[in-house]
This record gives C-alpha cells, sequence and structure tokens, in this order.
C-alpha cells in the first residue's frame, strides 16, 4: 500500500492505529492524517517515549499489519 492510498483511506485507517494506540486523540489523527512521520511524532508526544521508541512501536505495529504499512 503507497503513501496515497494511506491517505486516501485514512479514515479505515484511523481505526487501526486508534486501536494500537488509544492515547492518540481525534485530533491527534486528524493531524497525522497517513503520515508517518507525523504518526511518530504525535505517540512520542503523547506517551512521553523517545523518538527511537516511537519509531520501533510504528515499525513493529507495520510489522504485524503489512496491509497499512507505509512505503
Amino acid at each position: 500500500m503507497n503513501k496515497d492510498t494511506i491517505e486516501g483511506n485514512w479514515k479505515q485507517f484511523k481505526g487501526k492505529v486508534k486501536e494500537q494506540w488509544g492515547k492518540l486523540t481525534d485530533d491527534d489523527l486528524d493531524v497525522i492524517a497517513g503520515k508517518r512521520d507525523q504518526l511518530v511524532g504525535r505517540l512520542q508526544e503523547r506517551a512521553g517515549i523517545a523518538r527511537d521508541e516511537a519509531e520501533q512501536e510504528v515499525k513493529d505495529w507495520e510489522d504485524r499489519n503489512p496491509d497499512w504499512k507505509w512505503l
């Protein structure tokens, strides 16, 4: 799935992201809007974790959900 497809299917994708990271608000998800780097940044901020840890969480999630992986 490419970046344009993720951004185009963001409403469906938002539910999956919120299942995984319930600490993200609807406003956070609106800002993220399908952009991986925004997800990592918001996760880092909301969870109070280091950027590399947030990157690893997103990578682990992508590995478990290959249909929702960014390119």
